[in-house]
């Protein structure tokens, strides 16, 4: 049974959950049996990939969730669990849980403020940094690519109820969901707005615009914008319009 387990998971989806049992083993209160039954214990699997408050880590792969909409953030755990989107460990952890409870886990990380850190230096040129802001900014009519703030919001703060913010996320994160759209490794609800307007870039564009996102400070206070504030350029299934 054992190593069917282990067959399952790569080595690197296994770290965290190595983590989880080392951190769960350490603690005296569980060990006791002492643990309140509370949403911020139950959600402790979470932050040993997203961290603390589900504010992100070090790990560039791991996004921070806390303060994401609590629309998207339901969304997502629905694809991992359904199969939309693939990453073994979500998918495992995930598997038995209701949409009721899911939407739970959902509101409480998107209840969650904690500061974001420092914006990621830039390793590319300044002419690449251009080029990404552009794409952001406004997009591309003649590749019929829209501004991601046509979507995401003016300050890419994102867009209550389902629309996630991309300040603060880290440039790895960026280009491997960009990846997972061109690959068709991570789906939407149909109709997939994110697998169209990605199909439509290059590696350059991409790169250009993790860099430059990820190069942007998070101003004091950001929270998603108002539902009524954005008309979508176009539909998304995912969106409730």
């Amino acid at each position: 049974m054992l190593r069917f387990f282990l067959h399952r998971f790569s080595k690197r989806s296994l770290a965290p959950l190595t983590g989880l049992l080392i951190a769960a083993a350490a603690s005296p209160a569980l060990a006791q049996g002492r643990v309140p039954d509370t949403l911020g214990e139950r959600v402790q699997a979470c932050v040993i990939c997203h961290g603390e408050q589900g504010k992100a880590t070090s790990d560039g792969y791991f996004p921070r969730i806390a303060g994401k909409p609590a629309g998207y953030l339901y969304n997502q755990l629905l694809n991992f669990r359904d199969g939309r989107r693939t990453y073994p460990l979500m998918t495992y952890m995930l598997a038995h849980l209701s949409d009721e409870y899911l939407m739970e886990m959902a509101e409480y990380f998107a209840s969650l403020h904690p500061p974001y850190p420092a914006p990621q230096s830039p390793a590319v040129s300044a002419a690449v940094l251009d080029h990404g802001r552009l794409l952001v900014q406004e997009g591309d009519a003649k590749r019929d690519v829209p501004a991601c703030i046509a979507c995401h919001g003016a300050n890419l703060a994102g867009v209550a109820p389902a629309l996630p913010g991309l300040l603060g996320l880290p440039r790895d994160y960026i280009n491997s969901q960009f990846g997972a759209w061109q690959q068709g490794r991570r789906h939407a609800a149909a109709p997939d707005c994110m697998a169209q307007i990605t199909s439509r870039l290059d590696m350059h564009d991409i790169g250009a615009i993790s860099s430059w996102l990820a190069a942007q400070p998070v101003p004091p206070g950001l929270t998603p914008a108002a539902p009524a504030t954005l008309r979508l350029p176009i539909p998304c299934g995912g969106v409730p319009q």
